[in-house]
């Protein structure tokens, strides 16, 4: 049973880190300072969001926070379309981070869902115990094993 200690243990956050170099790395020559910006801000927004919210302590506040980062992700594949459109990416490369966005966003939202089911309350509800250890002993309670093995072939 696989099991999240930190943000980082999460596929979604691990997803979105690939996500937000790739972006980094697909425009490195783009000269257009507003559209890098917006895009880059965009990708980091997903996985800052969803670190922000593992950390918060509330099942309420982890439900918004991954809401935010989902929206991101949205906004991401929004701008693909732009840097695709103006000619800043290729059809190649944008397939490509189109499918890493959509990929964060699928994980995004089964990953809510799973939450959303579960008994969790957060951190102040359990004193002296760590945050994540509360979310983790809840939500694999509540078949995180089956999201994992289907998006990721592994448990």
């Amino acid at each position: 049973m696989a099991t999240i200690r930190r943000f980082e243990d999460m596929i979604a956050w691990q997803k979105a880190r690939e996500l937000t170099k790739e972006v980094y790395k697909a425009l490195v020559n783009c000269r257009d300072r507003g559209f890098n910006d917006q895009i880059q801000r965009a990708s980091v927004s997903v996985m800052s969001n969803l670190a922000e919210g593992f950390e918060r302590g509330t099942k309420q506040e982890f439900l918004n926070y991954l809401y935010i980062a989902k929206g991101s992700a949205g906004e991401v594949r929004a701008q693909l379309y732009v840097g695709l459109d103006v000619g800043y990416l290729n059809n190649e490369t944008f397939k490509y981070l189109n499918e890493l966005a959509l990929d964060c966003s699928r994980l995004i939202y089964s990953f809510t869902e799973k939450l959303k089911g579960s008994n969790v309350r957060g951190e102040q509800f359990r004193p002296g115990e760590d945050p994540a250890e509360s979310y983790l002993r809840e939500i694999t309670k509540k078949g995180a094993p089956e999201v994992y093995e289907r998006f990721y072939g592994k448990k």
